[in-house]
């Protein structure tokens, strides 16, 4: 798989249809050609201390933010007939069904390809699979994990090697 569009959600709460942070780096023929990252205003707009402890995101961070179909808006018409990458896709394809569903959007029915996962089959001696281990063992660099644009890069990054 040459190309495809890797994808991150941060949320604001447990409730996954709670994005507060979208980051995408599509990949054509193998290379990294765009990214995108935005904050958005989560639904339900409220932040729980332990989401906040992983991401550092705020609710002051995101209080201008524009909401979830907005953003969505914009990369609609680049990811159309992209399969989607993610690390731990069931999370990522979930934020993303529990979003259009919040919003009362059609869902197109994405097809998502999961990093991690995959990352099990090729490298089965890992002692475990998040992300920064398997980055760290593809010689990869994380900048910052739980920084949603950093992790898709990570994750772009990782697919190329592992698919």
């Amino acid at each position: 798989m040459t190309t495809f569009a890797a994808i991150d959600f941060e949320t604001a709460n447990w409730n996954r249809c709670s994005i507060c942070s979208i980051g995408v780096v599509f990949v054509e023929n193998g290379i990294l050609t765009n990214r995108f990252h935005e904050l958005v205003r989560p639904a339900p707009n409220y932040y729980c201390q332990g989401a906040t402890d992983i991401h550092g995101i705020t609710f002051w961070d995101t209080r201008h933010a524009r909401a979830f179909p907005e953003v969505w808006n914009d990369l609609v018409a680049s990811l159309l007939h992209l399969p989607l990458v993610a690390h731990y896709s069931a999370f990522d394809e979930g934020c993303l069904k529990a979003a259009f569903a919040h919003y009362n959007m059609e869902y197109p029915n994405y097809t998502f390809h999961c990093t991690c996962r995959q990352s099990r089959k090729v490298h089965p001696k890992l002692p475990n699979h998040q992300l920064p281990t398997v980055a760290q063992h593809l010689g990869i660099n994380l900048e910052t994990h739980h920084d949603a644009l950093a992790d898709a890069e990570a994750c772009a990054r990782i697919a190329l090697k592992i698919f």
